[in-house]
């Protein structure tokens, strides 16, 4: 019997990093879930949604409800599935759609998640960080401002100075309010897991909502996060695992207490891919002292099904089932090799 039982477990992150987090997770007996998501996405069909319509953004919101369902291998499909012929739908896909005309018609978008959650028979809550409309911005070293998520995740240069900051402006008013019940999430919970995902565009646009770093701070919570296997153009060129964990812990204003890491390679041809887009592998170094208490779990963790480099979401739901069986703070160091779960 897993010592999990009863265990709340809120996640904060947004993108294709959170449905594979997700898809794991939601196999786990015992334990109790809850998304907290990205609402900054503005690209593709979330993007063309959110001008048009003015509502809030749909799409990572789809992925975790698709990531819940017990009937995600059926529905996945069909609803990520793109219009290609009627022109106002071209380029949409079925969930972006019906999650914007459940959110229509009940008044509220998370009405309208719950109501999606309900018929897809979601396991765990799904909160959006904020349901004031804001656009993402990142400040650069050299002064100048990109705005938007998309533009900001997809560089229109070869060559672009590093991100400085980022911040959200709200659409409306003159602040932007966390939605409530997420604060109630993370101070509920036994343990708040933070990403993967990209760093700038889907983890810390809901880290600097206002609200969410003292709740953060004030959870008694073990506060996890897992590192990207890659990094990011424009985003995290040049970082290693301990760049990322120094950005989340300068956003959230607390030290993160566990770190998990993938350290399985991609192959040579993979990785040759992926460098052409400006992307490397993230090293560990388990070795370097700057780790020093924070809890350190290395395993193999890739996925490369399709060519697409991304977290094995079994392999990385059976490491948290490991970390959460735990009855006490891990240790400083653990070192967890995808044959053997000796500390």
């Amino acid at each position: 019997m897993m010592e999990t039982k009863g265990r709340k477990v809120v996640t904060i992150g947004g993108g294709t990093g959170q449905f594979a987090l997700l898809s794991g997770l939601k196999n786990l007996e015992g334990i109790e879930i809850t998304a907290v998501v990205s609402m900054a996405d503005s690209g593709g069909s979330t993007g063309r949604l959110r001008d048009e319509l003015g509502i809030l953004p749909p799409g990572d919101v789809l992925k975790c409800i698709l990531a819940l369902s017990r009937y995600q291998n059926v529905v996945r499909n069909v609803f990520l599935k793109r219009f290609v012929g009627e022109p106002r739908l071209k380029g949409h896909n079925a969930g972006n759609l019906l999650l914007t005309m459940l959110s229509s018609y009940t008044g509220s978008f998370p009405s309208g998640i719950q109501a999606l959650a309900e018929i897809l028979e979601v396991k765990g809550s799904i909160l959006p960080v904020t349901i004031d409309r804001a656009t993402l911005v990142a400040d650069l070293t050299d002064g100048k401002r990109v705005y938007g998520q998309a533009a900001i995740t997809a560089p229109q240069t070869s060559r672009r100075e590093r991100i400085r900051e980022i911040f959200l402006v709200p659409h409306y008013g003159e602040s932007i309010s966390v939605y409530p019940p997420v604060l109630d999430a993370i101070r509920c919970a036994d343990y708040v897991i933070i990403g993967p995902g990209d760093l700038y565009t889907s983890i810390m646009p809901n880290l600097i909502v206002p609200g969410v770093k003292e709740a953060l701070c004030e959870t008694k919570a073990m506060v996890l996060y897992v590192v990207n296997i890659m990094t990011k153009f424009g985003e995290t060129d040049g970082f290693v695992a301990f760049d990322f964990v120094q950005k989340i812990e300068g956003c959230i204003d607390r030290r993160v207490d566990v770190i998990i890491a993938n350290k399985e390679k991609p192959d040579k041809q993979l990785l040759a891919r992926y460098r052409d887009e400006k992307a490397e592998f993230v090293e560990i170094h388990l070795q370097d002292p700057c780790w020093e208490k924070r809890a350190v779990y290395s395993s193999n963790l890739l996925d490369t099904a399709g060519g697409i480099i991304r977290h094995k979401s079994e392999e990385l739901a059976q490491l948290m089932r490991r970390i959460l069986d735990q009855k006490s703070m891990p240790l400083p160091l653990y070192s967890n090799s995808s044959d053997s779960s000796a500390g």
